[in-house]
């Protein structure tokens, strides 16, 4: 019987039922009985308790009563700084005897275009831009939210006249030959200049070097200085110092070629006095001694 190969056989319907078996609901249920899955708390969810950070107070970063200070012509800013303004609106407000409403957050209800809130995204300034002031554009204005009940600053526009200023007397003697020099300084300015001119006799002459002109200018410390090493006769009249957004100021000068300049200034200044005194006492003496004889004759 040696080499004979015996080979057992399972019915097919063996194998289904034992597969039923296994994956039967008691099977199952006792799988999760003993991995222990039935001892989940199915009872219903707590809320969490979670601690939120206090609501913080709206203030102004920017002082109450601030003064600000614009030259005329310039562009004005008047800042207002809010924090913690959540969900309030700043408003603008001219104060004067009819209050003025001029912006609302960053819509603009002026009638005057030069007038606009200025405001970027993140950011708790709220600045009040006036372009091209006016001296009627000085006075109090108010910064306002509208928390409940609204809160207010105000800030005071003060509008100045930038003029420049030409050191020393408005007339000026020089001798041939000599130098002159001019120094020009612009004051009440609240703008950094963009320039800075001089001009003689109505011409401008900052890049006259060949002429004989040395100009030198600082913008940011408002001054400017005119040197004419060697002065000549072509160099006397009117000189001119005019910075942007400011009164011009202006001084002639004389190239004298006489022996005592300070006797001809000293003359020039003294005309004046002698000619108003011969208007007002001696020429209406002259009159009356001529119209008497006239009036003589009539009555005889």
């Amino acid at each position: 019987m040696s080499g004979l190969i015996y080979v057992r056989t399972r019915k097919r319907s063996d194998d289904v039922k034992s597969v039923k078996n296994l994956y039967s609901p008691a099977a199952v249920t006792a799988e999760i009985v003993g991995t222990g899955v039935n001892s989940i708390d199915r009872t219903s969810p707590k809320p969490l308790d979670v601690d939120l950070p206090p609501t913080l107070p709206m203030t102004f970063g920017t002082q109450n009563s601030t003064v600000i200070s614009a030259q005329s012509g310039s562009t004005a800013l008047i800042p207002c700084v809010v924090h913690n303004i959540g969900d309030g609106m700043v408003t603008w407000i001219k104060r004067r005897d009819v209050q003025q409403l001029l912006t609302v957050g960053l819509a603009t209800y002026a009638s005057d275009e030069r007038f606009q809130a200025i405001h970027f995204h993140h950011s708790e300034d709220w600045t009040l831009q006036i372009k091209y002031v006016q001296r009627r554009d000085a006075g109090l204005y108010e910064c306002q939210v509208s928390t409940h009940p609204h809160t207010s600053i105000f800030l005071l526009l003060e509008v100045v006249d930038a003029r420049a200023e030409i050191t020393g007397p408005p007339e000026k003697f020089v001798r041939p030959g000599s130098t002159l020099q001019l120094h020009c300084l612009v004051k009440k300015s609240t703008e950094t200049l963009s320039y800075l001119f001089w001009y003689h006799n109505f011409r401008m002459i900052n890049y006259d070097g060949d002429q004989g002109v040395n100009v030198s200018t600082d913008l940011n410390g408002r001054e400017s200085w005119l040197e004419v090493p060697r002065a000549s006769g072509k160099h006397s009249g009117n000189y001119t110092c005019a910075a942007n957004n400011a009164e011009p100021a202006r001084v002639l000068v004389h190239i004298f070629n006489g022996d005592n300049p300070a006797a001809m200034q000293h003359s020039i200044a003294s005309s004046g006095p002698a000619l108003a005194f011969l208007v007002l006492f001696i020429l209406p003496t002259l009159l009356r001694m001529t119209a008497q004889p006239a009036v003589f004759v009539l009555q005889c």
